[in-house]
C-alpha cells in the first residue's frame, strides 16, 4: 500500500496504489481562490495545502478502507513546483512516514504524470514516446523503464509551455482563468480556419522536437489588438478555435514524428493539456493514420493528483529502489532525469535511486 502526496501547485492530492491498482484518489483544489487574481498565487497555494492536507489524506485512507497503519510506504512530490507548496506536502509526508515507520520516496512531479497512465492502461510499453503538456511544462520524452533508467528528452519548450500559452491568450480574449478549459469551451463555437496562426518550430531546419509557444501567444495578442484598434468586435470563438488548432497541430505533429523516427509504436499523452478535446482528437486521428497506439489517461488523472505520485512510489517499491532519507529536501526547479527525485540539503545536486 503506497500513499502518494502531491502539492506542487494548486491541488492538494492524496492517492493510494497497491500493485498497480488505484485504491483511492482524492484532490482538493484552490483554483477558485487563484481565479480572483488571474493566476496561481504561491502564498495562497501554500496556505490552501496546509488547510487541505489532513482532510485529503484522511479521505484517501477512508476510500481505501485502511488506517494510517495500513500504509507500507509514502511517496511525495519533491519537485519541481512552488517552493512553499512543495514544503507543505513534504513536511506532511515526512510526518506520516516517520509516525508509521515506513519508507519515504521523493518523486519527480513530471514522472508522476507519466505514471498516471499506468493506473488506467497498465504497465508502460518499453520503449514509448511520452508527450507531457501542462501549464508549466511541454516535453517530448523517450521512456524505457520509468524507474530504472534515465529519461531521454527528445525536446522541450524553449519558452512558454502550451498550457501557459492558453492561459495568457485566454486573458487577452477576456476569458476566465484557467485558460485551457475556457479556450476549449469557446472553441466549440468557432472556426479553426478563421485565423492563420503560426506553427512555431515546424519549418525545415528547425529543431524537430523542440517547442516554442511565446511567438504564437504574441501573434494572438496582435490579432486581438488589431480588432480593437479598428473598433471591431473580437470574434472570440474563432480566435480560441484557431489558437487551439495551432497548439494541437504542433504538439501532435512532433509527437507522431518522434514515434516514427525512433520506431516506437506507442504514444502516451499526459498532463493537464492532455484534457484538451482538440489535442486528444487530433492525436487520435494522426496516431490511427500512422499505426501508432495512443494512450491518454482519464480526465481526472491528467491534472495534478496524488494517485500519480503513488503510482511512481509503487513502481519504486516493486523495483527495489532505495528510499529517501528523512532529511530529504525539495528542488523547485528540478530537471526531469529520473522518476525518483532525492535532493539533499547542501549536496549541490540530485541523487537518483
Amino acid at each position: 500500500m503506497v500513499l502518494g502526496i502531491e502539492s506542487s501547485c494548486d491541488e492538494t492530492g492524496a492517492g493510494i496504489v497497491q500493485d498497480g491498482r488505484l485504491l483511492a484518489h482524492v484532490v482538493a483544489s484552490s483554483m477558485d481562490e487563484h481565479a480572483l487574481f488571474g493566476g496561481v498565487v504561491p502564498e495562497i497555494a501554500a496556505r490552501a495545502h496546509l488547510q487541505s492536507f489532513a482532510p485529503v489524506v484522511g479521505r484517501a485512507l477512508a476510500e481505501a478502507g485502511i488506517g494510517p497503519d495500513g500504509i507500507d510506504a509514502v511517496a511525495v512530490t519533491t519537485g519541481p513546483g512552488l517552493s512553499g507548496a512543495l514544503q507543505v506536502g513534504l513536511a506532511g509526508a515526512k510526518a506520516l512516514a516517520f509516525a508509521a515507520d515506513v519508507p519515504l520516496y521523493g518523486v519527480h512531479h513530471l514522472a508522476g504524470h507519466v505514471a498516471a497512465d499506468t493506473l488506467e492502461h497498465g504497465p508502460l510499453p518499453e520503449p514509448c514516446v511520452v508527450l507531457i503538456v501542462s501549464g508549466g511544462h511541454t516535453s517530448l520524452l523517450l521512456v524505457r523503464d520509468l524507474v530504472r533508467e534515465p529519461i531521454v528528452h527528445l525536446g522541450d519548450t524553449l519558452d512558454d509551455a502550451a498550457g501557459e500559452c492558453f492561459d495568457k491568450v485566454a486573458r487577452i480574449l477576456g476569458l476566465p482563468y484557467p485558460g485551457g478549459p475556457a479556450i476549449d469551451r469557446a472553441a466549440r463555437e468557432g472556426d479553426p480556419k478563421a485565423v492563420t496562426f503560426p506553427r512555431p518550430l515546424t519549418r525545415p531546419g528547425d529543431d524537430p522536437y523542440a517547442f516554442s509557444f511565446s511567438g504564437l501567444k504574441t501573434a494572438a495578442a496582435r490579432w486581438v489588438e488589431g480588432h480593437r484598434a479598428r473598433g471591431a468586435e473580437v470574434p472570440v470563438a474563432d480566435g480560441a478555435a484557431a489558437l487551439q488548432e495551432a497548439v494541437a497541430d504542433v504538439l501532435t505533429r512532433k509527437a507522431v514524428a518522434a514515434c516514427k523516427e525512433f520506431g516506437v509504436r506507442t504514444l502516451i499523452v499526459v498532463g493537464g493539456v492532455a484534457a484538451n478535446s482538440r489535442v486528444r482528437g487530433l492525436a487520435e486521428k494522426r496516431c490511427a493514420s500512422a499505426g501508432i497506439e495512443l494512450r491518454v489517461p482519464p480526465m481526472t488523472l491528467c491534472t495534478d493528483n496524488g494517485a500519480m505520485i503513488a503510482a511512481v512510489g509503487d513502481l519504486l517499491v516493486r523495483s527495489g529502489a532505495e528510499p529517501a532519507p528523512l532529511h530529504v529536501s525539495i528542488d523547485p526547479s528540478a530537471p526531469l532525469e529520473y522518476a525518483s527525485l532525492v535532493p539533499l540539503p547542501g549536496a549541490g545536486g540530485l541523487t537518483a535511486a
